[in-house]
């Protein structure tokens, strides 16, 4: 029998129960196979470029591809959430994504591997765009943040996971065994999902249409706190891609010339942000996100720092501490959104997350002309560039004052 609040309502989910767990889980496999399935590519790059005759910059497109579409997408399907319903939406999302997967590894020309993993982003805008309203909507505020870090560490693993799997088999078999492989591993993890994600219990339909859209736009738009965190997400998650893009680039050459299954090896730094998207967001609840969101920052850009030497044990703990940094960043701004937006939720979701995508589309290409032309040195300059901005705009966001006490925002 379902548990009601005093007033009649459905109760929110509290950890400790079988809902939360059952709750974590799902959307953890939810994001295990959102960020495996949009980053296995990233290893294989330098391959895609001897294979196709490709320069760096023209490689990066089947990574940008899927995030340019997946930021489009997120401005359609979060609103369609508000309208059809969350779970229904993340379910055909996610098995549409494993099959698109599944499609551009049999695709024989780059186009053709182009447009699948397109494809492959507008599916997954689905569940992109709705998580985070699903988990504010139905977990209990207070432990949002500790929900949040579970889900997020769930893309951590999947993006670690996919870029291992394909970086590391790339070695013995062809990458599009490669590729397919991770779309089978996608598949199950969707199944899974679909089975064991609880119904939501506090949605609220909305109609769909041009005006409410615009009216969800332009609200969210003029709040003092939104388009900040919407330009942090475009700044972290642009910093983030630009440097796992091209840094197999620099490990692969001279002086160092490891091999890919090694530099895919490397996917093993993703174990930080897998705890500290949980443990941060935790902090946060507890200490403030204003403080820890500044200080997970200027963490992320001293890991960037120590890239910059020449020494290979510093750049491996120079990208545990930029990974770890990034991962705890995004876990503070995501909860900081559900908390802020008082109307279409999923809205605010979907425009946070298209400039986060749109950051990856943006500087994950443009980090390429900068490798291009100055080597990792001017790599590091462009990502050091956009960390300096996001910590700016997160002095900005303390001075802020909170919309209602209650909600720390």
């Amino acid at each position: 029998m379902e548990t009601l609040h005093s007033e009649g309502q459905p109760a929110f989910i509290e950890k400790g129960t079988p809902q939360f767990v059952r709750t974590s889980l799902a959307l953890f496999a939810g994001g295990f196979a959102t960020f495996a399935l949009l980053y296995c590519v990233q290893p294989l790059m330098p391959i895609l470029s001897q294979d196709f005759g490709l320069n760096a910059a023209q490689s990066s497109l089947v990574l940008s591809s899927s995030t340019i579409m997946l930021a489009i997408g997120l401005l359609i399907t979060g609103p369609l959430s508000d309208a059809l319903g969350r779970k229904k939406v993340m379910v055909v999302s996610l098995l549409s994504a494993a099959l698109f997967t599944l499609f551009s590894a049999l695709m024989p020309s780059w186009e053709g591997v182009l447009v699948m993993r397109g494809l492959l982003g507008l599916s997954l805008s689905g569940l992109a765009a709705v998580a985070m309203t699903y988990l504010s909507e139905e977990i209990d505020p207070r432990f949002i943040g500790l929900s949040m870090g579970l889900y997020i560490a769930g893309n951590a693993i999947g993006g670690m996971s996919g870029r291992l799997i394909s970086g590391v088999l790339v070695d013995f078999v062809d990458w599009r065994i490669a590729i397919g492989s991770l779309g089978i591993l996608a598949l199950l993890a969707g199944l899974i999902f679909w089975r064991i994600l609880p119904e939501s219990r506090h949605f609220q339909a909305t109609p769909l249409n041009v005006k409410g859209l615009l009216n969800g736009y332009r609200v969210h738009l003029q709040d003092k706190g939104l388009p900040w965190l919407f330009l942090e997400a475009f700044l972290l998650m642009g910093a983030f891609v630009a440097l796992f893009n091209y840094i197999g680039y620099r490990l692969l050459s001279e002086p160092y010339q490891l091999s890919q299954a090694v530099v895919g090896l490397l996917s093993v730094v993703y174990l930080s942000g897998i705890y500290s998207s949980a443990w941060i967001g935790s902090l946060a609840d507890r200490l403030g996100r204003r403080k820890v969101f500044r200080a997970v920052i200027v963490l992320t850009l001293g890991g960037l720092l120590l890239t910059l030497l020449p020494q290979l044990p510093a750049i491996l703990i120079g990208l545990l501490l930029f990974t770890f940094g990034f991962f705890g960043a995004h876990s503070v701004a995501s909860s900081w959104i559900g908390r802020r937006a008082q109307v279409a939720k999923g809205q605010a979701s979907s425009m946070y997350l298209f400039s986060y995508y749109l950051g990856s589309s943006v500087a994950g290409t443009l980090g390429g002309v900068f490798w291009h032309h100055f080597g990792w040195a001017g790599v590091g300059l462009f990502i050091g560039s956009l960390l300096l901005v996001a910590l700016l705009v997160a002095q900005h966001l303390s001075r802020l004052p909170p919309i209602a006490p209650q909600t720390n925002a």
